[in-house]
């Protein structure tokens, strides 16, 4: 039991960086962005790139990974879905530019690293005995990287300008409008921001399981369930579900197979959806 409970704490963890990012993009500019899990594939590639072929320290190049991953995020919010949705008169649009992008990143990672499975080396060796549980150094370290981002993630967006101005945008674009703040900069930024969240997470993961080209769709998959149990736009919300989904995993990877823990997350959720669609943290519709 304490061996599951150590697990789940991981997977939480490192859940919540996708959770937040998703959540963040959404609740600024409505848009369910499916090429999420693609971001978060591209941050763990780039860093394999740039550790194992380049010959980068990790840290280097964790950071050079996600700065570059939020600027591939800042790009696709300026070139493309602002663009989209300005002229487009239903939401369905950036939803299909959404999964366009998907595609497009997901074969181009196919092209640049292949189909095979891609990871860098420990970052660092050992295991740590917590009561009747082991924890390998290297999770231990993902756990507090991921710890401390989440800590500043909450910080910056609720006690910084910035931070501030994407959640007015959030409540109320005109309003925000009005009082002079600049709505398409914040936009930018906090699609950049979201994306840095998917890239760090990929980065982080792949130092402890690996990634491939293939993983995207999956991730987003995952992120989707964290939003919906949580509640869209709300980052305690996001949260929420990034804990619930990990510690269900955690759970039912020992008592289950991989497929049927999955096939009873998604009918949980669905019975779930029926009884309170917002979510647990949502306000509710209409």
């Amino acid at each position: 039991m304490e061996q599951i409970l150590v697990n789940g704490v991981i997977l939480s963890a490192n859940y919540a960086l996708i959770a937040l990012g998703i959540t963040l993009i959404f609740s600024i500019m409505s848009v369910l962005n499916f090429a999420h899990g693609q971001l978060f594939m591209l941050g763990g590639l780039l860093v394999y790139y740039a550790v194992v072929v380049l010959g980068f320290p990790y840290a280097l190049g964790l950071v050079v990974a996600t700065a570059i991953v939020g600027g591939i995020g800042m790009i696709l919010e300026v070139f493309f879905f602002r663009r989209v949705i300005r002229i487009a008169t239903r939401e369905e649009n950036s939803m299909l530019l959404a999964v366009g992008t998907a595609l497009l990143l997901e074969n181009i990672a196919l092209s640049l690293f292949g189909e095979k499975q891609r990871g860098v080396p420990p970052i660092i060796t050992g295991v740590y005995r917590i009561g009747d549980a082991f924890l390998p150094a290297n999770r231990a370290l993902v756990l507090v990287i991921s710890l401390v981002l989440i800590a500043a993630v909450l910080v910056f967006v609720n006690y910084t300008r910035t931070g501030r101005a994407m959640r007015a945008l959030a409540q109320d674009r005109t309003a925000t409008l009005l009082m002079g703040i600049d709505t398409q900069r914040i936009s930018t930024l906090g699609f950049g921001l979201g994306a840095a969240l998917a890239g760090v997470a990929g980065g982080l993961l792949i130092s402890v399981s690996g990634v491939n080209a293939g993983i995207g769709t999956a991730i987003s998959t995952k992120a989707f369930i964290m939003i919906m149990i949580g509640g869209a736009g709300v980052m305690s919300g996001a949260l929420l579900g990034a804990v619930v989904l990990g510690f269900i995993e955690a759970f039912g990877y020992v008592y289950f197979p991989g497929s049927v823990t999955y096939l009873l997350i998604f009918i949980a959720l669905i019975l779930f959806l029926l009884v309170r669609p917002q979510g647990i943290m949502g306000k509710p519709w209409g």
